[in-house]
């Protein structure tokens, strides 16, 4: 494994790791805390992690070629949080095993896409996984926040924790 591929596949099971931290924080909480309206962009824990979901779907079918069908960042509404749960690890699997399996001319490969709001973008394989998760951290983020404000914690899920405590190599 290429040093790319190497730190690609941190990444991706540090994601998938913080994930699971996430989500298995947000099912202890009451329903009634999931679903309640915040003052932050995405309205709800739910609503949060459903667009992180958006975005790595989006983001799946550039890289895979295929069209998606999404015309927002986010859906009207938010599947329940067990089938996001799924959703989101079975998205999780499928980065991780992208990340370990592509050669460095295909992280190298740049892909030509438009924007789900409009204009053209144009990234390499590796800068979309790097932003698939860089993007799930910045939203954790916000769900922490909202967390804090009910006040549950939720476990440290940042990438030095990980390293120490989740990626074995």
């Amino acid at each position: 494994m290429d040093q790319h591929n190497n730190i690609l596949s941190m990444l991706t099971h540090y994601k998938a790791w913080a994930d699971e931290l996430t989500y298995s924080a947000v099912a202890a909480l009451r329903y009634d805390e999931i679903i309640k309206i915040r003052e932050t962009n995405f309205k709800t824990i739910l609503h949060t992690l459903n667009h992180v979901y958006v975005v790595d779907d989006i983001f799946k079918a550039h890289l895979t070629g295929k069209t998606h069908k999404y015309t927002a960042r986010n859906t009207k509404n938010s599947p329940t949080l067990d089938e996001l749960t799924r959703a989101t690890k079975t998205m999780d699997d499928w980065y991780i095993n992208l990340a370990s399996s592509l050669t460095e001319p295909a992280l190298s490969e740049v892909i030509e896409f438009e924007f789900v709001g409009g204009g053209n973008g144009k990234m390499s394989r590796a800068e979309i996984i790097i932003h698939v998760v860089n993007h799930a951290t910045y939203h954790r983020g916000f769900v922490s926040d909202m967390m804090y404000q009910i006040p549950k914690q939720i476990p440290a899920n940042d990438l030095p924790v990980f390293l120490r405590d989740g990626w074995k190599q």
